[in-house]
């Protein structure tokens, strides 16, 4: 039985059962439209089932991961829904179907449908691509997620420019040169897409920023580690878990602190002062040199520098009776050295990096000593234990040089004055 005579048995047969000629034409062409629509419908899910039977399998066995990834970004599932499409497309002609205008705006629909599972299917082997990509080391100084973003939207605009042609008949070569004199208002409709494209580009070429460095920007609330960095917003993991999107253009016109330096160096820099009573500092005496010698760490210091202001003094004929002749050692002086050798014994110390225990400028609030040096570890914990740990050791040291910490004075020191001078008068 050919399809010429399958299309007038149905109405027939209705017309066999009371229905007029013409209704008996408009039930076989609905169930015939109804019947196709179905059909695709079932042979999509088989197509994926088939897909699903054969793929899944293949992929696990694979050794690469790009099939993998293919799967996770739909890419099989999409190019299943073709097979459905390409049977309505090519059977709506045939001669089952007679109403030429249901025909000519499910063929007008299929193809319509064509240019979104194209654009859907671009989609995903972008995205398939760029996931692919970011497994490499070399994705974290050169991603390319902002690329594959604009790859997107001008996947996404030839679709809607093909849709917007084939429905009013229009060349696409004609609608691109149309649409020369809509670019003002597509500039400022697409002004951050186009000014974060232009920005992460700047970013990633001159390696300013990449994923997993920290970086810290107080304007926008951001100290924390790199996430992402996409066609319009860097997203930015704070150290308290929040999350920070920045526009990424911001990045370009606004400054930021990257801390990447720090890490790639190995050692974190620990820049701290304290802050030490001028009344305490004074000229070393014989006792004070003698017990100063008792101490392991600058006992050899100690006595090289005896010997060394002894035979200045001595060339140069100065009378010692007198403290501010010649030259004589203080005890401020041979703290800063103690402090040096302290430094240089803890094995948590990079020695290898700028090491300065200096003294900076007096102020009302004393003599500030600052320890510049750094620590051989990058980790955050680990480092503020490492300072911690050598403050604690020079607040307990200091008394031992005859010195004194600068602190405001609190109430029990108040009290400890006016009663020194309440038994002096």
């Amino acid at each position: 039985m050919t399809l010429s005579e399958f299309d007038k048995i149905i109405p027939k047969f209705f017309e066999s059962i009371g229905a007029s000629e013409n209704v008996a034409l408009i039930i076989y062409q609905v169930l015939a439209y109804l019947f196709l629509i179905v059909f695709a419908v079932v042979i999509h899910r088989v197509t994926a089932l088939v897909l699903r039977k054969i793929v899944h399998p293949f992929t696990v066995k694979s050794k690469t991961h790009f099939d993998d990834l293919l799967i996770k970004n739909r890419f099989f599932i999409r190019i299943a829904l073709l097979v459905p499409a390409l049977l309505i497309y090519y059977s709506i002609d045939s001669d089952l179907f007679i109403h030429a205008k249901v025909s000519d705006f499910l063929e007008k629909l299929t193809t319509i449908f064509f240019y979104i599972i194209a654009s859907l299917i671009f989609e995903s082997l972008l995205s398939t691509i760029n996931d692919y990509y970011n497994r490499f080391h070399i994705a974290k100084d050169h991603p390319i997620s902002g690329i594959v973003q604009v790859l997107k939207i001008l996947v996404y605009i030839l679709a809607l420019l093909g849709v917007i042609g084939f429905v009013f008949n229009k060349d696409l070569s004609s609608l691109l040169l149309g649409m020369g004199t809509l670019s003002a208002v597509l500039m400022l409709i697409f002004r951050d897409p186009i000014l974060g494209f232009v920005g992460g580009l700047q970013l990633i070429f001159n390696k300013m920023i990449a994923i997993g460095d920290w970086i810290t920007m107080p304007k926008y609330g951001a100290d924390g580690t790199v996430l992402e960095i996409n066609l319009t917003t860097v997203k930015v993991q704070n150290f308290d878990k929040t999350i920070v999107t920045l526009p990424t253009y911001s990045l370009i016109s606004d400054s930021f602190q990257n801390w990447r330096g720090m890490e790639e160096s190995g050692g974190r820099r620990i820049k701290r002062s304290i802050n030490i009573d001028m009344a305490s500092v004074k000229f070393c005496d014989k006792q004070m040199l003698a017990k100063f010698r008792e101490i392991d760490a600058i006992t050899k210091y100690i006595k090289l520098k005896e010997e060394e202001i002894d035979n200045f003094n001595s060339e140069n004929n100065i009378n010692p009776a007198i403290l501010v002749n010649g030259r004589r050692q203080t005890n401020i002086g041979v703290f800063r050295e103690y402090l040096k050798a302290y430094l240089r014994r803890r094995e948590d110390i990079n020695k290898n990096m700028t090491f300065l225990v200096r003294q900076l400028q007096p102020s009302e609030k004393g003599i500030p000593i600052q320890i510049y040096v750094f620590a051989t570890t990058i980790e955050w914990a680990k480092y503020e234990d490492i300072q911690a740990d050598i403050f604690d050791h020079i607040l307990a040291v200091i008394p031992e040089f005859g010195l004194r910490i600068f602190q405001f004075p609190t109430n029990g020191g108040i009290s400890g004055f006016l009663s020194d001078n309440s038994k002096t008068n």
